[in-house]
């Protein structure tokens, strides 16, 4: 047992075997290999002397941890991790993308008009929660949790809704009453008029229209056109309704979920580019925001001023009237002139003093709200320059009517900041 040498002797780190004897392969002195048989490459040498077979190697390779930007290991997934990209160079795959993105545009191009009314809710919506984010970041920086300051805020915007219906609705309706019973008395005066007689004297006016209203509605076709336009008004008065508590609901979804979904649009973009895109998009929001609240503060003051104008001078309707001003001063440009010729025409009518003193009251106003009350309430939001504005009105009003001449100045505010800080930059590099 003593005299026998052993034939494969333990070596240990740093030590050389015994002479005449041949190194297993995984005792080898530190900085000498051995070919692996069966494989082209060498044993690889660690630190410490330590080798690693090259058939080990491969079956076993060294799994490397993908972290992504929020820390977590393999992307948080628990799938794996996603294989090599496609090959986009390869003309099956450019092919077959191109086509199916030629017959998505075309589809989703046929879909458009079937989607417009829809898609001008959701764009309402989102454009008010915009407007409504101001106000409830106020809530939370005085420690209101967001829940609890979207209430709030969303309660105050269904009070001010409510107060709108509650002052237009019944008023409408007593005026419409009031107009059916002064009807025939109404048309007798008509008839009476020393011109309306004198027509009637030389061309036969009174006479013609008489037998054209009795020819019309002795023939069928007019009674159903009343009906027609009778039940469309009904149905125009539903739509309306159900797409005002469809703009409300939308509103309140998208101002709770405000920062989730713009964290969840940020994360879609590449994370080299996503701080300054985050940065610029931040802005944007801002800008929009601003825009709405401060345009709905500048209408409220010109519905108040208005309210008290109109009770000064004793106007009938003046909660009507005060209201229908500060709504269409959310148009922008022409919304408050538009609103200064209804309450002028409506004045004119008790008397013509009256409407000398509103249409003087309005020149002056124009000019303070101007030159003094909007320029301090947007400055801070959007800066657009007037031939911008104008042509931004003119477009968005074209496209979307009235909603796309309120959207169109904010819109453009955001497209001027990303020529301001994208395109211009980039084009003075070059």
């Amino acid at each position: 047992m003593t005299g026998r040498p052993d034939p494969h002797p333990r070596s240990t780190t740093g030590t050389t075997p015994p002479e005449g004897t041949t190194p297993p392969a995984d005792t080898v002195p530190v900085g000498h290999t051995v070919p692996d048989v069966g494989t082209a490459s060498g044993v690889d040498t660690v630190p410490g002397g330590d080798t690693v077979p090259g058939d080990v190697r491969e079956q076993a390779p060294a799994a490397v941890p993908d972290l992504r930007d929020d820390g977590r290991r393999d992307g948080g997934s628990r799938f794996g991790l996603p294989g090599n990209p496609v090959n986009r160079a390869n003309p099956f795959y450019f092919g077959f993308v191109a086509t199916a993105g030629a017959l998505t545009a075309y589809w989703l191009l046929n879909l458009l008009p079937q989607l417009s009314s829809v898609l001008t809710l959701i764009v309402v919506a989102l454009f008010l929660a915009l407007g409504l984010e101001p106000a409830v970041a106020w809530l939370e920086e005085r420690g209101l949790r967001r829940g609890v300051a979207v209430a709030i805020v969303f309660l105050v915007v269904i009070g001010l809704f409510s107060g709108f219906v509650s002052a237009v609705v019944p008023a409408v309706i007593t005026q419409a009453t009031e107009l059916t019973k002064e009807a025939p008395n109404i048309v007798e005066s008509f008839q009476k008029a020393h011109w309306v007689q004198t027509l009637d004297r030389e061309y036969g006016v009174i006479e013609s229209v008489t037998s054209q209203l009795q020819q019309r509605l002795a023939n069928g076709d007019t009674a159903l056109q009343l009906f027609g336009g009778v039940f469309g008004a009904g149905a125009a008065v539903i739509s309306g309704a159900f797409s005002t508590f469809t703009v409300l609901v939308l509103t309140l979804y998208f101002t709770a979920s405000l920062r989730s979904m713009r964290e969840a649009a940020y994360r879609l973009v590449p994370l080299s580019r996503r701080p300054r895109v985050r940065l610029l998009a931040d802005e944007i929001l801002r800008r929009i925001g601003g825009y709405v609240a401060g345009q709905v503060s500048v209408a409220s003051i010109n519905g108040i001023f208005t309210f008290v104008l109109l009770s000064v001078l004793g106007t009938p309707y003046t909660a009507v009237l005060s209201i229908t001003v500060a709504v269409f001063g959310l148009i922008p440009l022409v919304g408050a002139t538009i609103g200064a010729v209804i309450i002028v025409t409506v004045a004119l009518f008790t008397s013509w003093q009256q409407a000398v003193i509103v249409l003087i009251y309005y020149v002056v106003y124009q000019q303070i709200e101007n030159y003094v009350i909007a320029p301090r309430i947007m400055a801070r939001t959007v800066s657009v320059p007037g031939a911008v504005a104008v042509v931004a009105a003119l477009a968005g009003g074209s496209i979307l009517g009235v909603v796309g001449a309120l959207i169109a100045i904010p819109v453009a505010a955001g497209v001027l900041l990303l020529i301001q800080e994208v395109a211009i930059p980039r084009q003075s590099r070059h």
